[in-house]
């Protein structure tokens, strides 16, 4: 698939996208705490 015989390769490819949508979804559950305060 693609030229990459290794499945060490595509295994490390497969956890980098992993990892990207996991920081994703972390960022929009997170994305407004802690600016409970007003600032004036």
């Amino acid at each position: 698939m693609l030229g990459i015989d290794d499945p060490q390769i595509w295994l490390a490819y497969i956890l980098c996208f992993l990892s990207a949508i996991g920081c994703i979804i972390y960022g929009v559950i997170n994305w407004n705490k802690g600016q409970d305060e007003e600032v004036c």
